[in-house]
């Protein structure tokens, strides 16, 4: 294994574009600690420290965006205004049929595309920068005096300014990701997530090790070495687990047609097609989670103004407790449900079984049993269908498993997220990208890929 290694910086152009993408990331890093000037920094890492409420939904958001929300960075917003704008597009894409037709021409379609997906960042990065400094930097008092106008928030030229900032900060992280996108390996908005995912273990591993002990078993609130054995091996399991599941196929076995040329028969081979098990990717965690973020800030906020006694403010934090940071069954639950309904629709959209009938029958190719047409397309939803059940049974584990490792073993929320849910999803996935992109590289130079035995 150390061999193909040391193979890979053999390669002139695979050491560059290694050496580029590990110094883009880099660049990340330190603008992910520079601050705004105009807070009062004791306060923002005052309010950082705390629990609950909108700290929480700001956490979950920075998972999956590569962007540090409590600590009010220059790139605060991460790639998530740029996130959100391709989803919008690739939504629209299926209803729309301008955006439709747009798809179908290859790359002079999706240039086009990526060019009105630019557009829509910046619309989206002034609108959430906005939001994000009236609802978090203004709300929770952390303008710096100097600043703070005569209600205590931002002056409004300084507020332009911060907005202003930020947004430009989101756009230097676009243009980061399309940097290593042409010149550098791998896929960059993916690679900027993972490397946010990545800085958070030694926190994690030293959050951990403050709760171990060096008794067998431990008691209260400390973990025993057997405890840390079976976390150990319960990482290594789930990411077996979710490394054969992402890789996961349904076959469906492909026929093309005979054709007689002259004395020659051409044709008439077998192929498979591969349907992914886990089709939607993470996106139907991503969906979950961020929706299940509006009752939680709204109920925990109601739960601050109510009274607790009278039935009102009993039902409110009730609703707060459910809905909070310790996940109850009525959270998980919803979760779930959430879950499975994104994992149909995600797939829905990303799968048409219709067009694909199609190409088969232009290219002359069909499924042995099923005529070309409907019935090749009836039969290939039949099968998606089947097969997204069990995805979406393999997200929903991955999704509640931190909240059964924090719940039933006493880690912290921090530890445990790294034990399933969106932050391993992205990781094997993006790692499994990464992997294969410098295998055909080395591939294409008759050297032996990384996966090869």
């Amino acid at each position: 294994m150390w061999e193909k290694i040391a193979v890979i910086w053999k390669i002139p152009e695979l050491r560059t574009k290694i050496g580029l993408t590990l110094l883009m990331l880099a660049i990340y890093r330190v603008g992910y600690q520079i601050e705004v000037p105009v807070l009062d920094h004791v306060k923002v890492r005052a309010a950082a420290s705390q629990k609950g409420g909108i700290g929480d939904m700001l956490e979950t958001v920075a998972t999956f965006s590569a962007s540090n929300l409590r600590q009010v960075t220059i790139f605060g917003l991460g790639i998530m205004p740029y996130i959100s704008a391709s989803i919008i597009f690739q939504l629209l894409g299926s209803v729309y049929p301008p955006l439709e037709q747009l798809q179908k021409e290859g790359e002079a379609g999706r240039k086009k595309i990526n060019e009105y997906t630019r557009y829509a960042t910046f619309f989206l990065c002034v609108v959430q920068s906005w939001f994000y400094i009236a609802s978090y930097v203004e709300s929770q008092g952390l303008v710096a005096p100097g600043f703070q106008n005569s209600a205590g928030g931002l002056i409004w030229y300084w507020k332009l300014t911060t907005v202003l900032t930020m947004t430009a900060g989101t756009i230097f992280l676009m243009w980061l990701g399309e940097q290593i996108d042409e010149f550098g390996i791998g896929n960059g908005i993916s690679l900027l997530i993972m490397a946010g995912i990545l800085v958070r273990m030694p926190y994690a591993g030293y959050q951990l090790l403050q709760q171990a002990s060096i008794e067998l078993s431990g008691s209260g609130t400390k973990l025993g070495i057997q405890d840390l054995i079976v976390l150990a091996a319960m990482f290594v399991g789930v990411v077996t687990v979710v490394v054969f599941i992402t890789l996961g196929q349904r076959r469906i076995t492909m026929q093309s047609a005979k054709h007689v040329r002259g004395r020659r028969v051409f044709g008439g081979t077998k192929n498979y097609m591969p349907l992914k098990v886990n089709q939607a990717g993470v996106m139907p965690i991503i969906f979950a989670s961020s929706l299940l973020m509006f009752p939680m800030i709204i109920f925990t906020n109601l739960a601050n103004m109510s009274p607790t006694e009278g039935w009102w403010g009993r039902t409110i934090h009730w609703l707060a407790s459910i809905f909070g940071r310790d996940h109850g069954y009525i959270y998980n639950l919803c979760y779930l449900v959430l879950i499975y309904f994104f994992c149909y629709f995600w797939t829905a959209i990303t799968f048409n079984p219709k067009d694909m009938a199609d190409n088969l029958k232009n290219f002359g190719s069909f499924i042995p049993g099923y005529r070309p047409g409907k019935r090749t397309a009836d039969y290939l939803e039949k099968v998606m269908v089947r097969i997204t059940y069990v995805g979406a049974a393999f997200l929903a584990l991955v999704a509640i498993l931190p909240t059964m490792v924090s719940n039933s073993l006493g880690v912290e929320y921090n530890v445990a997220s790294f034990y399933g849910g969106t932050s391993l999803l992205i990781a094997v996935s993006v790692a499994f990208d990464l992997v294969q992109k410098i295998d055909s590289h080395l591939v294409m130079r008759n050297y032996t890929g990384l996966l090869e035995k």
